[in-house]
């Protein structure tokens, strides 16, 4: 199983870098970026797990070096907050997907998500390999995120790891849904509607309570990389052929068209991207799942996040259609 990280030395590619390392499902993990990355991969190659160890740059065609024989490639690559310069980014790296290693899953990390997903398919249907089952924009910090807050809501921070809320829609602001009347671990009764709206609120904009810790000098960047290499963990096991993993993730509604169109019609709206509830397989997405039973109030937002969701969709789709002068 190898595992290629584009974006291996920024503050989401090493940490990610260093759990996939630590991952002993993988025996070779190739890390790329524009600085750093055969330093980053010495280290990390010092580390006592089975996976042989890395790193590319640019030149001498490190990129297709990186690509060759990938089975899984994980894009954190971008800076924080610049949409327009990581729009580019993802586009030139999808293309060396596309040429190098056009059968390997993709999971996209690097925002914003909505439009960058959809980038790199249409860069894979420029190549004519576009698979919609083997590209997947990575939403788990949403749902990490949930299962945090939601633990401490209940005063049991021990139970983090076992709360599961299915988080739908997309992975910015108003289009992240977490649907907690489906949590795992229902909310109290007595929770006040202003403490429900928090809570949804937190889950929405976390990423913002990041920066601001930060003082403006980064984004979420650790829980980002635990968050990424935890789903990377769920596609490899399922490609490894364990059956029934189930995961939200930002995927192309014709990766499983039965069960997109079903999700479409719950939806009214006719989406190509939709993050949902998707069991994954040995070829990638097995099985879409609808929204299931929601409330009216969480109605009200998926019905809020479909235009934003929509809009973001379309510039990611129109970046890679209208070349920029």
């Amino acid at each position: 199983m190898k595992a290629v990280v584009l974006g291996a030395a920024g503050g989401i590619g090493q940490p990610l870098s260093l759990l996939l390392k630590a991952n002993p499902a993988v025996t070779e993990l190739a890390l790329y970026d524009i600085v750093n990355s055969p330093g980053v991969a010495v280290d990390l190659s010092h580390i006592a797990t089975p996976s042989k160890v890395e790193g590319f740059l640019p030149p001498d065609e490190g990129l297709k070096k990186a690509l060759t024989g990938a089975n899984i490639v994980v894009i954190p690559a971008g800076i924080p907050r610049k949409p327009g310069i990581n729009a580019g980014i993802v586009r030139d790296l999808a293309t060396g997907i596309a040429t190098t290693a056009p059968k390997a899953f993709v999971l996209v990390i690097s925002n914003p998500v909505n439009s960058t997903v959809p980038i790199v398919a249409e860069v894979f249907k420029k190549h004519g390999v576009f698979d919609p089952k083997r590209i997947f924009g990575v939403t788990t910090l949403d749902v990490v995120r949930a299962s945090t807050f939601v633990s401490e809501i209940l005063g049991n921070r021990s139970l983090s790891s076992s709360v599961s809320v299915p988080v739908v829609g997309g992975h910015s602001g108003v289009t992240i849904v977490p649907l907690l009347s489906q949590s795992s671990h229902p909310l109290p009764a007595s929770l006040e509607a202003s403490a429900l709206d928090a809570l949804i609120n937190r889950i929405q904009f976390g990423g913002d309570e990041v920066v601001k810790a930060k003082d403006g000098a980064g984004s979420a960047t650790l829980s980002m990389a635990y968050a990424g290499a935890e789903f990377a963990g769920k596609v490899i096991r399922a490609v490894n052929g364990e059956k029934g993993i189930v995961a939200p993730t930002f995927v192309n509604l014709a990766s499983d068209k039965t069960g997109g169109d079903a999700l479409k019609k719950e939806l009214g709206k006719d989406l190509e991207y939709f993050s949902a509830p998707v069991e994954l397989g040995v070829d990638g997405v097995a099985k879409i799942h609808g929204l299931g039973k929601i409330t009216p109030a969480e109605k009200v937002l998926v019905e809020a996040a479909l235009p934003e969701l929509s809009a973001n969709i379309e510039k990611g789709v129109a970046f890679v259609e209208v070349p920029k002068l």
